[in-house]
């Protein structure tokens, strides 16, 4: 894995033997000036000097370290699948893979929940005015039964998906808008229930075609009426109502795409006929969100790289959760939690976070930290500016260090 997590705690601010002194570089004991509480930005008796700032372990207020792990937040991962008839290849792929890309995610140490949006059964169909359709059955274990059920993990909500139609179908059926409901030829069961508000979101589409509503209204339309139809459209995914409940989403796509240099280059099947079309739409989704993609015309034999691309993504999004619990002191030393201060670490850099007495006091470009409890604390919060550097994409090692037996310093 590309970056590890995890929170480095310098225990100089529990009081070793039963004394709150701290030992000086040189060996010896030096008296240690008491905190006066404030947090707002006037001196401290003992005010942190260089070594402080930088973590040495040899700093005269540091005396005995612990480290503890974050946790991970889970993640929801949203498939939908175009059921044109033509479909037939890549819908065996995904039916034949999925419980592969399960046990692969699972295999990260993630929590992690499936929810598949497309028609549910064995083999083709055909519809009310002749059309047919092809269907997927989800075998166990992730699958609850041999009858294309539901699975602890695994939750599968029946939509016709039509092939240029998936954006569209996706917001109505998220928000259930009126001809998105159940029952209705385009509509679905709801399934915004089936999304955790903490978790990150992949989305996942599979399609020959390409999407005619436009990226750009997939993320931001308001809701409302849809612009090639008498039907009503959720909003999009991005829009404030939804909350932030698809922030930091990634994109995938298992679509028509023949070039990597032509974005309305078409790839070619074995038959030599092109997908229908390249899924321009489907790329920039890809590309703005760093998702993963393979072509369709070549399900099988990019099926594996697919899963573990997606899968990746998938662990790189998974945000760390910013509540980082006090851990156990080491044996004889004791909390002082007046002498804690909180850095942010990115590769050999690590920045001091100033603490505030509370969320209302978090600053909205420097950050901050805080106590879950400041009469009792059991748990250092990040402030929201201080969390998104956390759960920034990475590129170099991050994490969060907390440093404790040096005075609080104040943001």
């Amino acid at each position: 894995m590309a970056c590890r997590w995890f929170v480095l705690l310098v225990c100089g601010g529990f009081a070793c033997g039963g004394e709150a002194r701290p030992v000086a570089r040189d060996g010896g004991v030096r008296d240690a000036a008491p905190f006066d509480g404030a947090l707002d930005g006037t001196p401290h008796d003992a005010p942190v000097g260089p070594n402080d700032a930088m973590l040495d372990p040899d700093a005269a207020c540091a005396v005995a370290t612990e480290r503890a792990v974050t946790e991970r937040a889970p993640v929801d991962i949203i498939w939908m699948i175009d059921s044109s008839v033509s479909m037939r290849p890549a819908i065996e792929q995904v039916q034949a893979g999925l419980n592969d890309f399960a046990a692969l995610v699972g295999s990260r140490d993630l929590d992690y929940r499936v929810i598949m949006l497309t028609l549910r059964g064995r083999g083709e169909i055909m519809v009310s005015g002749g059309g047919r359709r092809f269907q997927l059955c989800v075998p166990p274990p992730l699958a609850g039964d041999d009858d294309c059920g539901d699975g602890e993990r695994f939750f599968h909500r029946p939509v016709d998906v039509y092939s240029t139609q998936p954006f569209e179908q996706f917001l109505g059926t998220l928000g259930q808008t009126n001809g998105y409901l159940e029952g209705q030829p385009h509509g679905g069961p709801p399934w915004r229930d089936l999304l955790r508000d903490e978790a990150t979101k992949t989305i996942v589409f599979a399609s020959d075609d390409d999407s005619r509503l436009s990226p750009d209204q997939f993320e931001t339309y308001a809701g409302g009426p849809n612009p090639f139809n008498s039907r009503t459209l959720g909003p999009g995914i991005l829009h404030e109502s939804w909350a932030g409940l698809f922030d930091g989403y990634t994109f995938s796509g298992l679509y028509g795409w023949g070039s990597e240099t032509d974005p309305a280059a078409r790839c070619e099947f074995p038959d030599g006929t092109l997908a229908a079309r390249a899924g321009v739409n489907y790329t920039t989704l890809v590309t703005r969100t760093g998702g993963a993609r393979a072509q369709i015309c070549d399900a099988a034999g990019s099926w594996a790289a697919f899963l573990d691309a997606i899968t990746t993504a998938v662990e790189r999004t998974s945000r760390v959760d910013c509540t980082i619990p006090i851990p156990t002191p080491p044996e004889g030393v004791f909390f002082d939690a007046s002498r804690i201060n909180v850095f942010v670490r990115e590769g050999d850099a690590a920045d001091r976070v100033g603490r505030v007495p509370g969320v209302e006091g978090c600053d909205g470009a420097r950050g901050g930290w805080y106590y879950d409890d400041p009469s009792a604390p059991t748990e250092v919060e990040l402030c929201p500016a201080s969390c998104a550097r956390v759960q920034a994409a990475p590129g170099v090692e991050r994490g969060v260090e907390i440093q404790f037996g040096c005075q609080s310093v104040p943001i």
